[in-house]
């Protein structure tokens, strides 16, 4: 029961700096992906040094990373680009690069990691043609970013 309230208090202490950095820096920052992201990545670091880490842990860490970063860059994706199969490839795949980080499977980790890259260029380049997007879309997008 203590890695969880480990893992709880990191996330929240990371997550409490990453708010104030973003406030007083003024920059873009989702305190709770940087908590967790931030948590897993002392965890990962503390059990490369030989210090006991709960690997469900870890893994219970990098896999929320991995499905966050799914739907972050889902909201990327190229027009004409199925979102469906964007999370249907990227996630499995995401879950086999953390499973191979945890275990410290290289070559798998490196697969892992060339197959999401080659799944990123593909459904996040629009493909060749694609008419950039008239001004009243431009003007409704940037007032959608500024709503919230």
């Amino acid at each position: 029961m203590s890695i969880v309230f480990t893992t709880i208090v990191s996330i929240f202490a990371i997550a409490g700096i990453a708010w104030a950095a973003s406030r007083l820096l003024r920059i873009p920052l989702c305190p709770i992906c940087t908590g967790v992201t931030g948590t897993w990545a002392w965890m990962l670091i503390a059990r490369h040094y030989g210090v006991a880490v709960d690997a469900a842990m870890l893994s219970t860490l990098l896999g929320g990373s991995v499905v966050g970063i799914s739907y972050q860059l889902e909201k990327r994706l190229a027009r004409g680009r199925s979102a469906l199969l964007w999370k249907t490839l990227f996630i499995p795949i995401g879950f086999a690069a953390a499973y191979a980080l945890v275990l410290a499977q290289w070559i798998m980790l490196a697969a892992a990691l060339l197959a999401l890259l080659l799944l990123m260029a593909y459904f996040l380049w629009p493909q060749g043609g694609a008419t950039p997007p008239s001004s009243a879309v431009q003007d409704l997008e940037s007032k959608m970013k500024n709503c919230c």
